[in-house]
């Protein structure tokens, strides 16, 4: 099979989950600085998880585009990913309204951990699939950002009970270190 219904089916379920996201933020009763205000925790959450799922848009697309053919077993880890990520919208929302309390942080903090898990699953199936020189199998070899993000997110946690800033600093340093797409493989999918 050919990548181009996986990459459209995956592009709009990931806009849904943007929609959704977004629709679940609600407007302050109070038309005053004050008011919104109030809501910047909500806002900041989205903010945080828009760029957390642009991401895994971004990182997607150019994983199908060095990608040559797909199999059930790639649409199963694939469809896994979006589940996970499906539940941003749920965990943004309860994180961002009780952002001071453990375990809505330590929830987003497990989604991520389970979006970077299927999104490593999903590039293992993506090797096994396909032969010797498939340019992801020579970029993945090392994996320091995938170990290292399910490291910080395992970490990020337990440490919810602790501090609910520092799991949130957590989640921002793994932003900061995905934010840029690995220009390795930008390259191959030109």
């Amino acid at each position: 099979m050919k990548t181009g219904r996986l990459e459209a089916f995956s592009d709009g379920v990931l806009a849904i989950v943007i929609t959704i996201m977004v629709l679940e933020m609600k407007a302050p009763e109070d038309t005053n600085l004050a008011g919104l205000l109030e809501v910047a925790p909500v806002f900041l959450s989205y903010l945080l998880s828009f760029i957390y799922l642009g991401i895994y848009w971004n990182n997607h697309h150019h994983l199908l585009q060095v990608t040559q053919k797909v199999n059930g077993k790639i649409l199963w880890a694939n469809l896994h990913l979006l589940f996970w990520l499906s539940l941003i919208p749920f965990a943004t929302s309860w994180a961002g309204e009780n952002f001071k309390t453990s375990e809505p942080i330590a929830l987003y903090g497990f989604i991520l951990l389970m979006s970077a898990i299927a999104y490593w699953l999903l590039e293992m199936q993506l090797i096994k699939f396909h032969d010797d020189n498939f340019p992801l199998k020579k970029i993945t070899r090392r994996g320091t950002k995938e170990h290292i993000s399910i490291i910080v997110y395992i970490l990020s946690i337990p440490l919810a009970f602790f501090n609910s800033w520092t799991s949130i600093a957590c989640f921002i340093l793994v932003a900061i270190m995905w934010i840029v797409p690995d220009r390795r493989l930008e390259d191959f999918s030109k």
